[in-house]
This record gives structure tokens, sequence and C-alpha cells, in this order.
């Protein structure tokens, strides 16, 4: 699969790592398979993010980084996916963590609990705590997805699972992250889509955005790709030209 994503393109979001550590063998094998040009973004595992809930989980963060370093000098940023549960009480747990992480490394924290999209003092907490250490608001846009008709099994788990939270665009830090959750309806994507389309630009002139695109299901994410690029190449014309991805590839 790792294969089919460096041939077209020059990251990837590590999302396997949230349910379990790869392998040593799996992890050179990255290694060989990309180039020092391809970035990984990897999730910390569940274990710490919701089942220690930042708490006395060092051993376990270790491990972590330990198994990964391998690919350090490939890495675009580690980052945490916190469940609804962890909430404004749960700050200074999230500070001592990301304080005590190496400084080598760029981070982003992605944030479910309805307190910290309140616009109110949690949310502004949680904001100037990440923008003091330098660390990411991971954004979560899973509008398309919410607005989708239920008409598939494939859209019904991803509405099942995919959090419905407004999409608050803060950028905290240099690498702001958008994980744009698209449906199966190319326009309605192209529709929800045209906010970024004006926000990437203007980040760019000061940070490094990474954009990662999903679809319910797997097989419309090359449609997704092609549908957004002419628009995003417009507006962002460093990028280059599409991917070429084969109709029946996987983006992961």
């Amino acid at each position: 699969m790792l294969n089919n994503v460096t041939r077209h393109f020059n990251c990837v979001e590590g999302n396997t790592t949230l349910y379990a550590l790869p392998k040593a063998e799996i992890v050179q094998r990255w290694r060989e398979q990309t180039d020092d040009n391809f970035r990984f973004c990897f999730k910390f595992p569940a274990t710490i993010s919701h089942q220690a809930a930042l708490r006395h989980c060092d051993d376990l963060t270790d491990e972590f980084l330990r198994r990964l370093s391998p690919l350090a000098d490939r890495i675009g940023q580690y980052w945490l996916q916190l469940p609804a549960t962890f909430g404004p009480q749960d700050l200074p747990a999230l500070w001592h963590f990301l304080d005590a992480l190496p400084s080598t490394f760029t981070y982003g924290v992605e944030v479910r609990h309805p307190e910290f999209f309140a616009k109110g003092d949690a949310e502004q907490q949680l904001n100037r705590g990440l923008h003091n250490r330098g660390v990411n608001r991971v954004i979560l846009d899973s509008r398309p997805v919410h607005s989708a008709l239920p008409h598939s099994e494939a859209v019904i788990k991803a509405q099942n699972m995919k959090p419905k939270v407004p999409v608050h665009a803060v950028v905290t830090a240099s690498n702001p992250m958008v994980r744009f959750i698209g449906s199966d309806d190319i326009v309605q994507n192209q529709t929800f889509f045209e906010v970024w389309l004006k926000l990437l630009p203007q980040w760019t002139q000061t940070s490094t955005p990474w954009l990662f695109l999903h679809t319910p299901d797997i097989a419309y994410a090359t449609e997704l790709v092609d549908a957004l690029w002419p628009a995003l190449r417009e507006a962002l014309p460093d990028l280059g030209d599409a991917p070429a991805i084969p109709q029946q590839s996987s983006l992961f």
C-alpha cells in the first residue's frame, strides 16, 4: 500500500499507530520504501491518548518514539487525537505531556470535547497553551460526511465514527493540519472545500499546512483528489501537476 502512496504523494497520515505499534521490521520497510523528501504524520497510540489520558505514560511514549526512530528524519508531525472525554479539566495533563516530549519534532493536537469548540475560556486556554508551546491544533472538517445521505454502509459507518464538531480553523503553530472528511458526493465535497481554497493560500504566507483527504469508502478517494485538485492548484500554483493516480489504486 505504501508504494502506491509514495508514487503519487509526499506524505501520509499514519493512523494505524493509534491502534498498535508497528513491528520493527515494518518500520524499516517503510524507510526503504520512501526517500528523504517523504513525510510521515503518525498518531500517538490510544494507550497514551485514550487509556492513560496522558498520565503516567512516559514508558509508553518512549517505546513509541523508539519504535519509529528509524524514520526520525522523515517525521512530518506526531499528533495526539484526544477523545471527547478529555476536557478542560485535563489541560494540565496535556501541558505536562507536551512539555516532556523531545523538542526535535513537530506536534499536533486534535481535541473533541465540546468545550474546546465553544469559544469560551476553555478554548482560549487550549489555543493559548498550544501557541505558547509551538504545537499545532489539528483541524477536523467532518461537515461533508455528516451532510451526506446515509445511503451506503460506508457512509453510515463514517457518520457513526467521525465526530460532528464545528470547524475552528485556528493556526496555533507553523504546521496546521487539516483533515477533510469527504463524502461520496463529489459536488458536495467541492462546495465544502471552498473555504480551504481561501484559507490555505493565506496560511502558506507564514506557515506550512498539512492537508489530508478522507472518504467513507476508500474507493472514492481518487475521485475526491481528482475533483478537488484543479481548484487547489489554482489557489496554490506551486503544487505542480496533479498526482497521476491509477483509478484502481487507493490513497492509503
